[in-house]
């Protein structure tokens, strides 16, 4: 006679066995119903509209095609246009993301387009830029930097410009301003990356921080663009947007630009190489202490990016200055006025100091005594204006970092 007490142990160990072979391949079967829902139903190839006003360029270079958009004082209005006339070309470009793109200056562009010829650069990978599976390093982005102040130059001849970046791009503007100096007058950092308490980073020349398993978990063949899809569905973008913002109130048309150029033919190949730490550079610190132009650096202290600890190897330099603004890691959308005015001050500090270098050297030439400013390279002490959002001298900015 079987014991009815053993057949109920014996079937439910059974069941138990049943349910964890059941919840050991629900993750698979979930996988693999992603994989088939990304190449299936999941766009790919959305409209991509230009992400920032005047007129978008492409044009062909060691980095590849490259796109970029270009604007500046409107044809009727003359006096923004004589004014924009003594004004260097600022060049703007934007950080490095899953979903990054030229949107991210728009405050700063559409500020700038007003008084002086404006450009913003859409990096390899990015935007209307070529997004190719290739490798994705610092080098590339630098060279792509140095393609667009060839143009740049192209069309208005010699002379140095004024450049901003936004995060991660901080660090390959960086590096082309040391390359190349002469092409700058003035750079301008904003939520720079290599400055963190994991520092400094003394490495190699053009060595960088890539991780071959992490970056080939990630982009595997067979599930690679269902990654990349999951990390970039609307709700992840707000979740990464809501960590740089360290706030709810994000700028809602970038979000929404987000997803639009997130969901394009190779969007998943930079981004890639980001995540796996390959666009990082392990030299920054010596690149960062080899500027010799005027640097502004600005960021806020709310959100994921607050860690500057190592900017105090830099804020007693003379050719620094620094500002900190009450917002997250973008707040040239926050503060959107208040931080262009710091930054034209910045530049107009640096036309001063300019004007009074030329007055000084007429004067010697005909006999008379006169006093320069600081010179160009040291035009972060000129900044000393403190005031709301105005640009500080190094010691002075009130730097936490």
């Amino acid at each position: 006679m079987i014991d009815r007490r053993t057949s109920s142990r014996r079937d439910a160990r059974g069941s138990g066995s049943g349910l964890l072979r059941g919840l050991a391949v629900a993750p698979a079967v979930a996988a693999l119903g992603w994989i088939g829902a990304s190449a299936l139903f999941i766009p790919h190839k959305l409209r991509l509209p230009p992400a920032l006003p005047g007129d978008q360029r492409d044009m062909d270079g060691i980095a590849g095609r490259l796109s970029y958009y270009t604007a500046g004082p409107a044809a009727g209005d003359a006096a923004a246009k004589r004014a924009g006339e003594t004004l260097p070309p600022l060049l703007l470009i934007h950080s490095i993301n899953a979903a990054a793109s030229a949107y991210e200056v728009k405050p700063i562009y559409e500020r700038a387009m007003r008084e002086r010829t404006v450009y913003a650069l859409e990096l390899p990978g990015f935007g209307f830029s070529e997004r190719s599976p290739r490798d994705y390093t610092p080098r590339l982005m630098t060279d792509a930097i140095h393609t667009m102040i060839d143009e740049i130059r192209r069309i208005h001849g010699d002379g140095p410009i004024d450049a901003l970046a936004l995060s991660l791009s901080s660090e390959f503007l960086a590096r082309a301003a040391v390359e190349a100096p002469g092409e700058f007058r003035s750079i301008a950092l904003v939520s720079p990356t290599g400055l963190d308490s994991r520092g400094p980073y003394y490495g190699a020349p053009e060595s960088n921080r890539g991780m071959p398993v992490l970056y080939g978990a990630f982009s595997f063949p067979v599930w690679g663009r269902a990654v990349f899809d999951l990390l970039n569905t609307r709700v992840s973008a707000r979740y990464y947007l809501e960590k740089t913002w360290g706030s709810k109130a994000i700028d809602e048309g970038l979000w929404d630009y987000c997803y639009l150029t997130s969901h394009q033919p190779g969007a998943e190949h930079a981004p890639f190489y980001f995540v796996g730490g390959y666009l990082f550079s392990k030299d920054i610190t010596r690149v960062y202490e080899q500027l010799r132009v005027p640097v502004l650096m600005t960021h806020g202290v709310r959100g994921d990016f607050t860690d500057f600890s190592y900017a105090r190897i830099l804020k007693s330099r003379p050719n620094w200055t620094m500002k900190v603004y009450p917002t997250g890691a973008f707040p040239q959308f926050e503060v959107a006025d208040e931080f262009f005015r710091t930054h034209r001050e910045f530049w107009s500090g640096l036309a001063e100091s300019h004007a009074a270098i030329s007055d000084a050297g007429e004067a010697r030439e005909t006999g008379e005594t006169g006093e320069a400013r600081a010179p160009a390279g040291e035009a972060g002490r000129t900044g000393e204006r403190g005031g709301d959002g105005a640009a500080k001298s190094p010691g002075e900015a009130g730097a936490t970092a």
